[in-house]
């Protein structure tokens, strides 16, 4: 039995798969850990914290699977995009990883733009404006804030590729995971020694890239011990987490696109060309698939912002959860059902970690506007689901307005789980949604993306053909429909009303 392991180091836990060659799943296993937030803005982790979490899920998968170690013929891996591993010239740590939604990198995002010539030249160089998710800003805040430990400095490493090098003992990255570093000639895949030079950051930090099922490394004799696995298992180039989910649900061709409501909500578009936004709103990074690019808005705060409400102020649902052996999710949705589409005029922005598409602003903050004595609890929760949709409406239009086809909408992660939420999405989009058979996103991914570098499909589309279809489709209700028409204007409003505002309150709180 020939059988690919997909490993996803995300914000929350490393999740594994097991995978046979025919798309079936064998077992899963997630491990958590924590995010630790030293001040407000910033979010950190410990890169070893994902380590333990792969060896401990592999560990689960292969006995819980049965799974011989001699079955397994690849191994794929995927990870929480943008975050900067820090290590020093015997390969260790030097800090804790800044992640995709620190905050702290706003100075150096200016200095990034002032030293490329601006953020036009800087798109020309690299597809895309600075950031303060992006892995580049977070290179020069370490120079400018910590610049004994950037005198340290050796390699620089993603999320994924720091468990890559725990496995095989290989520097490499691949080209999508690579594009959201804001280091990488997007058009050209390779990394831009022109940008390099305006921001003096040595190439050798960097890692080798690969194409995403490139064979990138073979498992080493430790970590073979380790995770309980043979020598010399190819573990392959693999993906960031959004090109990965976008492989998982079949993303790979020209008019389907994905609307991942994770932590974070993501709107992914495949490409056969590069295609860039002059403004900077969304991301043009290369694909998992060789040869092609893809175009994400990112919602920082998307399935988070409810996460939030479930953790600070569902205490009653999860309680209820835990007696009835329930996801309290499906809780709240029940709630949410009980309001009418709009809440009655009550709106929630859900910029709770700042927000990127299309604000590009580490200031904004998450409110509720429009509370009245009529307003309850049912209201609450829908409001917090819609508002996160509408920032994800945000990237969709973006995207058809840079002349992107969208033909289908694939749901993944929570958002697609639950009835009320996928109603909502067709709703708010304006056009049906549909789930597929495989909901395990990014692990899922990569784990196909093993199998053609292993050489049980010739590329990633055969691979996905093979293994993946639609099995439910969600209509939208024309009524519905009307009402988030007319409210999605005055959810934009909002922030464009607030702006100066939420910049005051973080001067306010930075003292």
């Amino acid at each position: 039995m020939s059988v690919f392991l997909g490993i996803d180091i995300g914000t929350s836990g490393t999740k594994t798969l097991a995978v046979r060659e025919d798309g079936e799943i064998i077992a899963s296993a997630v491990a958590e850990y924590p995010l630790y937030t030293p001040r407000p803005g910033w979010s950190e982790q410990q890169p070893d914290d994902w380590w333990l979490a792969t060896v401990s899920s592999v560990q689960h998968v292969l006995k819980s699977g049965r799974i011989k170690p001699g079955d397994v013929r690849g191994i794929g891996l995927s990870g929480q995009m943008h975050g900067s591993v820090f290590l020093d010239r015997e390969g260790h740590v030097i800090r804790p990883a800044l992640l995709w939604n620190d905050q702290r990198t706003a100075a150096e995002c200016a200095e990034i733009e002032e030293r490329a010539g601006g953020r036009r030249k800087l798109i020309g160089m690299v597809a895309n404006p600075a950031l303060t998710g992006f892995t580049a800003p977070k290179i020069l805040w370490l120079r400018n804030h910590e610049p004994k430990h950037y005198d340290r400095l050796r390699q620089i490493l993603l999320p994924k590729d720091y468990v890559r090098f725990r496995l095989t003992g290989e520097f490499a990255t691949e080209v999508s995971d690579a594009s959201g570093t804001l280091l990488l000639d997007v058009k050209r895949r390779a990394w831009s020694q022109a940008l390099l030079d305006k921001l003096e950051i040595d190439r050798g930090l960097l890692p080798q890239v690969y194409e995403s099922e490139e064979v990138s490394g073979r498992l080493g004799a430790t970590a073979a011990e380790a995770l309980g696995l043979t020598v010399g298992v190819p573990v392959v180039g693999g993906g960031g987490d959004q090109a990965a989910s976008a492989v998982g649900n079949g993303i790979v061709r020209r008019g389907v696109i994905s609307a991942t409501m994770g932590t974070s909500g993501v709107m992914f578009a495949h490409s056969d060309d590069v295609q860039i936004d002059p403004e900077g709103r969304v991301h043009t990074f290369c694909h998992a698939v060789r040869g092609k690019w893809h175009v994400m808005g990112c919602v920082l705060s998307a399935g988070g912002s409810l996460q939030w409400y479930r953790n600070q102020l569902g205490h009653c649902e999860a309680a209820t959860a835990r007696a009835m052996n329930v996801d309290p999710y499906e809780l709240l949705s029940q709630e949410a059902a009980a309001a009418p589409p709009g809440s009655e005029g009550l709106f929630f922005l859900p910029y709770l970690t700042g927000e990127r598409t299309p604000h590009a602003d580490p200031n904004a903050r998450g409110a509720w506007i429009g509370l009245s004595l009529r307003h309850g609890k049912a209201h609450l929760v829908r409001s917090v689901m819609e508002g996160a949709t509408f920032a994800m409406r945000d990237c969709l239009e973006i995207i058809q307005g840079m002349g992107v086809p969208v033909k289908e909408i694939r749901l993944s992660g929570g958002g697609a789980r639950g009835r009320v939420w996928r109603q909502m999405q067709a709703d708010i989009y304006g056009q049906k949604v549909s789930v597929i058979n495989a909901s395990e996103g990014p692990a899922y991914g990569v784990a196909l993306l093993a199998a053609v570098g292993a050489g049980a499909y010739r590329n990633v589309v055969e691979a996905c053909d093979a293994t993946i279809r639609v099995v439910e489709t969600t209509p939208t209700d024309a009524k519905a429909r009307r009402a988030y028409d007319a409210a999605h204007p005055i959810y934009q409003q909002l922030y464009r009303s607030l702006r100066a505002d939420f910049a005051t309150i973080a001067k306010h709180v930075e003292g």
